[in-house]
C-alpha cells in the first residue's frame, strides 16, 4: 500500500514531467484570451476562474500551472490509481488540456478503457487522436494539439529522447 507521502511525491514527480510538456505547448499570456475552441484563457492555458481585462503577473501565473496540473495529476491517479509516472504526466497533461474524459471516461475515450485494463501502450498510442478542438460547430485538429500529443505520446511509451 503506497503512502500519503510517497503518492504526493509520485504526484509532484509526474506534475514536473507534464509541466515541462504543457509550458511550451501553452506559451505565456498574462491577459486573458479566448483559445480556438472560445474558452476565456490565461497564464499557461489556465481555464478556472479566468478573469477577463486582468494582468497576471508571473508568479500568479506559475501558481495556476502548479494547482491546475496537480489538479489534473490527481483525477488522473482517482481513475486509474498507481500508474507509473510517465504515464500519469502524459495523462495529466491531457487532462490538464482537454478535461479528464481522455483518461477517466471508459464510455467515451478507448484511451480511458485500456489503462483501466493495463494495457498501457496501447492506451499511449490513442494520445494523437485527441488532436481536435471545436472551432466554430466543427471538430477540427490542430496544429498545436497535434504536435503536444505526440509529445504525450513519446513521454507515456518512455521515449527519452521526446522533445515537448
Amino acid at each position: 500500500m503506497e503512502s500519503t507521502s510517497d503518492r504526493i511525491k509520485r504526484w509532484k514527480a509526474a506534475a514536473a514531467i507534464a509541466t515541462a510538456i504543457a509550458i511550451p505547448a501553452e506559451g505565456l499570456r498574462q491577459y486573458a484570451y479566448y483559445d480556438p475552441p472560445g474558452i476565456l484563457t490565461v497564464c499557461y492555458g489556465s481555464t478556472t476562474q479566468v478573469q477577463k481585462g486582468k494582468k497576471y503577473s508571473l508568479e500568479e501565473c506559475r501558481a495556476r500551472l502548479d494547482n491546475d496540473m496537480l489538479d489534473a495529476i490527481r483525477a488522473v491517479d482517482r481513475c486509474v490509481p498507481g500508474l507509473p509516472d510517465r504515464v500519469l504526466a502524459a495523462f495529466g497533461d491531457a487532462v490538464y488540456n482537454i478535461g479528464p474524459r481522455i483518461a477517466c471516461d471508459t464510455s467515451k475515450s478507448t484511451a480511458a478503457r485500456l489503462l483501466k485494463q493495463g494495457r498501457l501502450p496501447e492506451a499511449c498510442q490513442e494520445l494523437p487522436k485527441w488532436n481536435k478542438a471545436n472551432v466554430g460547430g466543427s471538430m477540427v485538429p490542430l496544429p498545436g494539439l497535434t504536435k503536444r500529443r505526440k509529445a504525450e505520446m513519446a513521454i507515456c511509451l518512455g521515449d527519452n529522447h521526446a522533445n515537448p
